[in-house]
């Protein structure tokens, strides 16, 4: 059985293991590649055959990750337009990630 746990950053739920590599939502503005980032809200553990479920959180559990780099995502374009008012709006939006690396679940 792998270790893994569930943690929630920014506004989402991640399934992460020990070396696994993904993009989170940039909340903290000024992390560079090598800083640690701190996954704090764990609502589930799994280690080995022992399961533990938090409501909502489990206590005293946090996931250690490292930032790889600092990421913007692809270009979206947001289109708004009321009918028959001779209303249009066109805006684009990149979201800014961290691409992190999972360093350890501590328990």
């Amino acid at each position: 059985m792998t270790d893994y746990a569930i943690v929630e950053h920014g506004g989402k739920q991640y399934r992460v293991s020990p070396g696994d590599e993904l993009l989170v939502e940039r909340t903290q503005p000024d992390l560079k590649k090598g800083d640690n980032l701190l996954f704090e809200k764990v609502m589930l553990v799994s280690q080995g055959d022992a399961v533990r479920v938090g409501q909502p959180t489990v206590d005293g559990v946090v996931v250690r990750s490292q930032v790889v780099a600092p990421v913007r995502g692809d270009k979206i374009i947001v289109f708004k337009k009321k009918r028959r008012k001779g209303y249009k709006k066109t805006q684009g939006h990149r979201q800014d990630y961290y691409r992190v690396r999972v360093e350890a679940i501590e328990a």
